[in-house]
């Protein structure tokens, strides 16, 4: 290809009004001002001002016994296919507080300055102890809770349902939870589904030990992030002039003009609830031994509708434990970020040609940082090969919009007779088309 600029600084083409919104041009140095935006909400406002520390999102319920406000029953649980709670012993329902909205973390992102980080956040202490006690106020008998993958416990002596709801040092405990919509017998059927469309190139051994119905619900541990963030991005775009061919017979190639262009961007943009893995075993992306990946294949969730952390929607369920802190993840949250601005500014330019960025600049004003539990469902199945490595296969449900995606062990000589009877049908015709024409 061959390229031809006229002069140092041509004119850069038009961009179209809604791409100019989703990236404007480097504003003027003095611009009128804009409309009033939402005031802060007064908690948030006062937190930050005092910057005295993270927002306080703490239980107030305490551990141990928690009652049904009609009939002061401990027999709480999920009501499945909805985000209600349910006394089994009066059956009187309800809903925990919105989250967001609870600690005020719903005001604008654009407002953002600093780091902001609530309770349920914060760098977790390495000395601090999986194992809990908690003492059961029916009958004063201590029970052992191990939080790495649970947060209830039946107490064995009046067998009352005992709580861990305030925060721990250790990071089992979130500031917010997204309750199950997705019951366990739709997750079966979708990983039936899903396993069933592959089943022709399985291996013979995992088809015989399929069993769906062990599919589990687990609450996973994720990080939110919101961020008020400006990019500066700067690059080279290309529009075509010519298009001619050179050569002749099989020799033949095309060859292009283009005029380049100087093309940057200085755009300031927000980033609301981006999702990052808080568990150090999950985000382990090593393709050689596991299919961890796929678990972040069956985003997003729709995190706005999460509710203030209360163990009773645990239930029947299992639950990993955070341990990965703020500065462990804010690489990977500043590498999406700027992926996000990368896409915002291309979307701006109007180059046939296209955009090639070559330097890339992230400043992040504020961030805004909650702790959450995510609901899927995960079938898991180890692939013993004939080598004697084993690998970790998953199939993952969204646990609340029932998006489906995994990995199933294949059959090698299966796949290698197929391709070969497919090589020798296309060779085959190949051959009598020559024949015969």
């Amino acid at each position: 290809m061959s390229d031809s600029s006229t002069t140092p600084q041509p004119p850069v083409p038009p961009v179209d009004p809604a791409a100019q919104a989703a990236a404007p041009a480097p504003a003027a140095a003095s611009a009128p001002a804009g409309p009033a935006t939402p005031a802060v909400p007064p908690e948030l406002a006062e937190a930050l001002a005092a910057d005295e520390g993270p927002v306080d999102t703490s239980n107030a319920k305490g551990d141990g016994l928690t009652k049904c406000p009609r009939c002061g029953s401990t027999e709480i649980g999920p009501v499945p296919g909805t985000d209600h709670l349910r006394c089994t012993f009066c059956r009187y329902e309800w809903v925990a507080e919105n989250f967001m909205q609870a600690v005020g973390f719903d005001s604008p992102i654009e407002q953002l300055e600093g780091t902001v980080l609530t309770t349920g956040a914060g760098d977790i202490d390495a000395d601090a102890s999986n194992i809990i006690t908690l003492k059961c106020q029916g009958c004063g008998a201590e029970v052992v809770i191990n939080t790495e993958s649970r947060l209830q416990a039946r107490c064995h002596w009046c067998r009352q349902v005992l709580s861990q709801q305030t925060q721990i040092p250790n990071g089992a405990v979130p500031d917010a939870v997204l309750p199950f919509r997705v019951t366990h017998e739709q997750a079966v059927e979708a990983v039936r589904a899903f396993a069933g469309k592959r089943r022709m190139f399985a291996h013979k051994r995992f088809k015989q030990q399929f069993t769906p119905e062990n599919v589990v619900g687990v609450y996973m541990p994720y990080l939110l992030v919101d961020g008020n963030a400006h990019a500066d991005i700067a690059g080279h775009g290309e529009i075509k002039t010519r298009q001619y061919t050179r050569g002749s017979d099989n020799n033949k190639q095309t060859y292009y003009d283009a005029d380049v262009y100087r093309v940057t961007r200085s755009f300031d943009f927000t980033v609301d609830d981006l999702t990052l893995e808080s568990s150090s075993s999950r985000a382990n992306q090593d393709t050689r031994r596991n299919t961890n990946n796929v678990i972040n294949t069956i985003l997003p969730f729709d995190t706005k509708n999460a509710v203030t952390y209360d163990a009773n929607y645990m239930g029947s369920y299992t639950s990993e434990k955070r341990d990965l802190n703020i500065d462990a993840v804010m690489p990977v949250a500043r590498h999406q970020m700027l992926s996000i601005a990368r896409q915002k500014a291309t979307d701006s330019t109007r180059y046939d040609r296209g955009v090639r960025w070559e330097s890339e600049a992230l400043e992040l004003k504020g961030t805004r940082w909650v702790s959450v539990l995510l609901p899927v469902w995960l079938y898991s199945y180890y692939e013993k090969k004939s080598d004697g490595s084993e690998f970790l296969h998953y199939i993952a449900v969204n646990g609340r919009t029932g998006e489906t995606m995994g990995s199933v062990p294949v059959s090698v000589p299966k796949l290698l007779l197929v391709a070969m009877t497919v090589g020798t049908a296309l060779e085959g015709l190949a051959v009598w088309i020559v024949w015969n024409f």
